[in-house]
């Protein structure tokens, strides 16, 4: 009871890393609140499933194992966390910002009445203080994202109902292993008894899934380009430079919205969320949206012909100087002292 719930997306057997990375993060908020740290995976032929989600420090493992449940259809897995829930009234649900967890998500929190923030950079926990009310909340979740286009970072709390639900994009909290070896237990439930046959009327006859054409998330070198490149022609240039540094190359909205780039390789928060080794940033101004997705890199490195541009002050390094000329210099110097 009141427990911090995470909701654990599969494809197949195999737990989606947002979800890892959410058991993480929600290990961390049960310690805060001395509570237990539950998962829900629901799927077909889930034997063993367990072994990948106990040594991120769940407590307990609900598992929903039957052969309707995956791939996933909107009402069955809907009905396990709307009956769950009423059962074991969690005060936090967490869960991805993904495909799959935008449908869910508010699918759950409208039939329990418990409100949802979408994809939250942050999430924190503390008090709040109704001061019209005269009434004091401790122990609330703080359901922090941009707002207004990313100009403000809006602090979100849900005082009254339960659960606290909110879904995190993938890359925005950090995975990490607590004990190999966690001793949780897992519950393996009667799945005719939370979902009524009814829910089963959506058949899924073919599925195409389409691999990414490129690991921008995991890579140790990103290099991102802004609207300050100019051209696609001169956003080309990044690639060469990737090639020599073996990195990924990368964009912010500005240069997807106008046509430099493909809109796979956005970053921020509206795309993807990357930590890597070294980023380097290359006439991007720095607008809070972007830095959401990339403000955890290792080194960052600023290519700016403008001083006073944002991403200068979270920036390692800045290069002073437009892309056209520094480009093109990086790149000979890296062909002449790679060879």
């Amino acid at each position: 009871m009141n427990n911090v719930f995470v909701y654990c997306e599969l494809e197949g057997a195999t737990v989606a890393d947002v979800s890892l990375e959410l058991l993480t993060k929600g290990r961390k908020l049960a310690n805060q609140l001395n509570c237990q740290l539950e998962a829900i995976v629901a799927g077909s032929g889930l034997e063993g499933v367990e072994k990948q989600i106990l040594p991120y420090g769940a407590d307990r493992v609900h598992v929903f194992d039957a052969e309707g449940l995956f791939p996933y259809t909107s009402l069955p897995h809907a009905s396990i966390l709307v009956n769950l829930f009423k059962e074991e009234k969690p005060q936090i649900c967490l869960m991805g910002a993904t495909v799959i967890g935008r449908d869910l998500g508010p699918r759950v929190s409208s039939a329990l009445t418990s409100g949802l923030t979408a994809d939250c950079t942050s999430l924190e926990i503390g008090p709040h203080e109704d001061k019209k009310a005269g009434v004091t909340y401790e122990n609330l979740l703080y359901q922090i994202r941009p707002a207004f286009g990313g100009n403000i970072v809006a602090t979100i709390i849900n005082p009254e109902h339960r659960p606290q639900m909110a879904t995190v994009r993938e890359g925005v909290m950090k995975k990490e292993i607590l004990d190999e070896n966690y001793a949780g237990e897992v519950v393996r439930h009667d799945v005719a008894r939370y979902v009524p046959e009814t829910d089963y009327v959506v058949k899924v006859i073919d599925r195409h899934v389409e691999k990414a054409k490129h690991n921008l998330k995991g890579a140790p070198i990103v290099i991102a380009g802004g609207y300050g490149m100019g051209s696609k022609e001169n956003f080309d240039m990044l690639y060469d430079l990737a090639k020599e540094l073996h990195a990924e190359v990368g964009a912010s909205r500005a240069a997807v919205d106008a046509g430099f780039c493909e809109h796979d390789r956005q970053i921020g928060q509206t795309g993807v969320t990357v930590r890597p080794k070294l980023y380097i940033a290359c006439g991007i101004s720095g607008q809070i949206q972007h830095i959401a997705g990339m403000q955890d890199a290792g080194i960052i490195i600023s290519i700016n012909n403008d001083a006073n541009a944002p991403i200068n002050t979270i920036a390692d390094y800045v290069i002073n100087g437009t892309v056209e000329e520094v480009i093109p210099k990086m790149i000979k110097y890296y062909k002449k002292n790679s060879k």
